[in-house]
Order: C-alpha cells, then sequence, then structure tokens
C-alpha cells in the first residue's frame, strides 16, 4: 500500500509514518522542511518538500491514501486545504483520503458538541478560530458523498505515547480506564493503520481513546 502523510514532521504524523512503515507500507512524507523529516526519518523515506497548499494532482497521483496530518495557519486553511484535496479526487475512489478533525467536533454527555461550550467561555480568545475552522471542514465534508474520505478525532489529551490497546467510536467524548479523555499518539496511529488495511469508515468520522 502506497501513501503520504502530509504533516509527517509533527508528533502525530511521526507515529503514524512509523507505524505504517512497520506494517510494509510504502509511505511518503510530503513536509514543510525536508532537513527536520530527514533527521528524525533518516534516508530511507521519500520526502516531498512542499506545502498542502502548494501540491498539484501530479504530487500526490499514484497513492492509495493520503493522510492529512497539517496544522495550517492562518486558521481558514483548514477548511481551504480540505476543499482543495477533496477537489483533486472527485470521482475516484481508488484513493483514500484522511483528515484530522479535533475533540472540539466530538459530542458531550449531554448531546452538546464541545466547541460550542468553548465558544461560550472563550469566543474572544484568538486560538478558538482553529477549533472553529477544524469543526468547519468536518461538517464540509459531510456533504461529500463521492469521494472516500475519513476524519480521525483524537480525544481531549492527545499525548505521546506508545501502541497499547484502543477502543473506537463515532463522535462522542470517550474515557480510559483511569476516567480520562486520553489517546496516545501510538494507539491513535494503530487506529489509522487498521482503518487503511481493513476500512470501516468511509465517509464518517471516528474517534479513538486508550482502552
Amino acid at each position: 500500500m502506497k501513501i503520504a502523510i502530509i504533516g509527517a514532521t509533527g508528533h502525530a504524523g511521526q507515529a503514524a509514518a512509523k507505524a505504517a512503515q512497520a506494517h510494509k507500507m510504502d509511505v511518503t512524507a510530503i513536509v514543510r522542511h525536508a532537513d527536520k523529516a530527514r533527521k528524525l526519518f533518516g534516508a530511507g523515506l521519500p520526502i516531498l518538500e512542499k506545502d498542502l497548499m502548494a501540491l498539484t494532482q501530479a504530487d500526490l497521483s499514484g497513492f492509495d491514501a493520503i493522510i492529512d496530518f497539517s496544522a495550517p495557519h492562518p486558521a481558514y486553511l483548514h477548511l481551504d486545504g480540505a476543499a482543495k484535496l477533496i477537489a483533486m479526487f472527485r470521482e475516484q475512489q481508488d484513493t483514500r483520503l484522511f483528515f484530522i478533525v479535533g475533540s472540539s467536533s466530538l459530542v458531550d454527555a449531554e448531546g452538546q458538541m464541545q466547541l460550542t461550550k468553548t465558544l461560550e467561555k472563550y469566543a474572544d480568545q484568538p486560538w478558538v478560530g482553529d477549533l472553529t475552522e477544524s469543526v468547519h471542514k468536518l461538517e464540509f465534508l459531510k456533504m461529500v458523498d463521492n469521494v472516500a474520505w475519513t476524519v480521525m478525532t483524537p480525544q481531549d489529551n492527545f499525548t505521546d505515547g506508545p501502541q497499547t490497546q484502543y477502543r473506537l467510536g463515532s463522535n462522542e467524548v470517550l474515557h480510559d480506564k483511569n476516567g480520562q479523555p486520553e489517546v496516545s499518539t501510538g494507539n491513535f496511529a494503530a487506529a489509522l493503520v487498521d482503518e487503511l488495511l481493513s476500512p470501516k469508515h468511509i465517509r464518517q468520522q471516528f474517534t479513538v481513546v486508550n482502552d
């Protein structure tokens, strides 16, 4: 399986790249800083130094899956980047697109999206824009029915850590055995690889929590 990881030098992107390589997948890292990627992955991983918004159809042709771990700035590029990738792969069901949408999109025990409460408390804070635009990306993707997209969402606490055991949900806040809404980068990457190998969430959102 041939996959491209956009933003492979981030913590989650690194974990995903290593997990995919461990399963003998052909991984290409698409990054803004090739030197950083070479230090992290060595010479054995193909690297394309390019910003998401500069990618072309030719850059992304031939991949079975493209995983977007990018952290765009300004915030509206969350939506613009997703729209760009979707436009490239309209009517091409053979290529899967994976997007990461933050935990603000998850629904709490009261049935309310977490973003709603965040906006009530912190609407005037500049960092809220990233949360809002990430949710806008999800809302946009839900309207797309002719591309094989999947949205993965971590829990509130997305921490560096190894693969252990994990559970899946749809769009709800989940808790681990310690009562924490937490998932490690290792478990998130393992869930990604499992979804690549055995697709179960085409045109769906799902979330991952430590078991």
